[in-house]
């Protein structure tokens, strides 16, 4: 049997993931109260239960108190010889206060307090169950699409894992510097292909655009730099506990140099054992 305890942050996407692993035949439950888990772990390895060979369980802030016994619960699973897994789903706070105020729900915490706060409290009590996940995915940077692919990576295609995810931003400085990009690198000192008539209507994603670009030598050097760079950094920034990082490379309108520079970037991270994206923020702005 496989059990999995699917977790995180409010907002994070928990509820999203039920619903893919529900697809992918697990039998899936919802906001159990903790100290009913033991009690519906026992019931599903009896043998009337057998046909429910994976199981996700949707734990988060909703069970109050509760969530602070569940070392004890987790414990008394390791009794009964049931193999749990954990599935923690981070998010940064601007993201998630952004999606509150889409949907204009309400925090499970701040109910009489500004919406903030109650991320900031919920933080503190979930930092336990983080420190004990299996696996923590990042929802900051992904579409609903790409977390699938890293679910079913994981819960379906039973692919290795690393709690790591790099995502290669490409930005216009005209537009704003992305505020969620932990490096900035800027790529205003190429040539510009905006200035050639034929290359201006096209992008970095154009082979054209692509080719003029990295005929500078300044762009191959440039990329072995980063490429060392980040080499570097991962290993330490795993090492501290952090599980996403997000590379921005800018140029003037985020168009032309600065997608080529991502586009390239990300092809010489293609043999690094983590999770990466490249994402064109500003590509359609004029």
């Amino acid at each position: 049997m496989r059990f999995v305890i699917v977790t995180g942050m409010s907002g994070a996407g928990k509820s999203s993931v039920l619903k893919m692993l529900e697809d992918a035949g697990y039998f899936c439950v919802d906001n159990l109260p903790i100290p009913l888990v033991g009690k519906f772990a026992e019931l599903a390895t009896t043998e009337d239960s057998v046909q429910m060979k994976k199981i996700a369980l949707g734990i988060d802030i909703r069970s109050g108190e509760g969530i602070a016994k569940i070392k004890e619960v987790l414990q008394g699973l390791k009794t009964l010889c049931i193999d749990y897994e954990i599935l923690f789903l981070e998010c940064s706070d601007a993201v998630l206060v952004k999606r509150y105020k889409e949907t204009r729900r309400s925090h499970p915490l701040s109910v009489d307090d500004r919406l903030e706060l109650g991320i900031e409290k919920e933080r503190k009590k979930m930092r336990p169950l983080k420190s004990m996940a299996t696996y923590i995915i990042d929802t900051s940077q992904l579409l609903t699409r790409e977390l699938k692919q890293e679910v079913f990576k994981i819960f379906v295609d039973n692919q290795n894992f690393k709690n790591f995810f790099v995502t290669i931003l490409s930005f216009g400085f005209k537009f704003g510097i992305p505020s969620d990009a932990d490096l900035v690198f800027d790529v205003r000192f190429l040539p510009n292909p905006f200035y050639v008539d034929e290359l201006k209507p096209k992008t970095g994603n154009d082979k054209e655009v692509f080719d003029y670009v990295m005929k500078a030598e300044e762009a191959h050097i440039f990329l072995d730099k980063i490429e060392d760079l980040i080499k570097f950094l991962i290993p330490n920034y795993i090492a501290e506990g952090k599980n996403q990082l997000v590379i921005g490379i800018g140029c003037t309108g985020g168009k032309h140099r600065s997608v080529t520079l991502a586009n390239a970037l990300y092809q010489r991270m293609q043999g690094l054992d983590y999770g990466i994206k490249v994402s064109h923020r500003d590509i359609s702005k004029r």
